[in-house]
């Protein structure tokens, strides 16, 4: 059995996500456990920039190890909790949860566990791409138009051909319609294309 060599540096994430939880249970834990810098912030674990996190992230150096009290803190779905630990050990950090004992990756057992949530986040991944397919062709099956709504209607942007035609600039109809120019050249375009 190898023995795993103490860690350079124990960093604590905390996080909460509504303004009247507290941070005050996690920060006494992670001190406990030894973290002496400890990032926290409260925000929802759904949000993909946390300020916070990110800073974490980029202060690692190789040899740190990243505590956190409860893998739930760290992220909300098994694609989001692999993609971030991934970036930690790929820092040449450690992650470890205090609930959650097999989330430590200094040891085989949790990097065994890594390769297993690596897994689960593919097919999650692959599911939600499936489901997103189906709901697509289901609206379009009902006659839904997918996308932004336009921005002109249909006879706004038969009015637009016409004053194209007439020889009224791109730029000049945009005003006009207080659109951008982008705007008029894909009407211009979809009016070339059917002709």
């Amino acid at each position: 059995m190898t023995e795993t060599l103490a860690p350079i540096r124990s960093l604590g994430y905390a996080r909460v996500s509504t303004v009247g939880q507290t941070l005050e249970a996690q920060l006494a834990q992670l001190t406990e456990a030894g973290c002496a810098t400890i990032y926290r912030e409260k925000v929802s674990g759904a949000k993909a920039d946390r300020r916070e996190l990110q800073r974490l992230i980029k202060a690692l150096a190789p040899g740190d190890e990243v505590v956190v009290t409860r893998i739930d803190r760290l992220a909300r779905s098994t694609f989001d909790l692999f993609s971030i630990v991934k970036r930690m050990v790929d820092a040449g950090a450690r992650f470890r949860s205090l609930a959650e004992p097999w989330a430590d990756t200094s040891n085989s057992t949790g990097r065994l566990m890594l390769a297993v949530l690596g897994g689960l986040a593919d097919v999650e991944r692959d599911l939600i791409r499936t489901r997103t397919a189906e709901g697509r062709s289901r609206a379009k099956a009902r006659g839904s138009r997918m996308g932004r709504k336009p921005r002109l209607n249909p006879a706004q942007q038969a009015e637009v051909r016409q004053r194209l035609t007439d020889g009224e600039t791109v730029s000049d109809l945009a005003r006009s319609y207080a659109v951008g120019v982008a705007t008029i050249q894909r009407i211009k375009k979809r009016g070339e294309a059917s002709t």
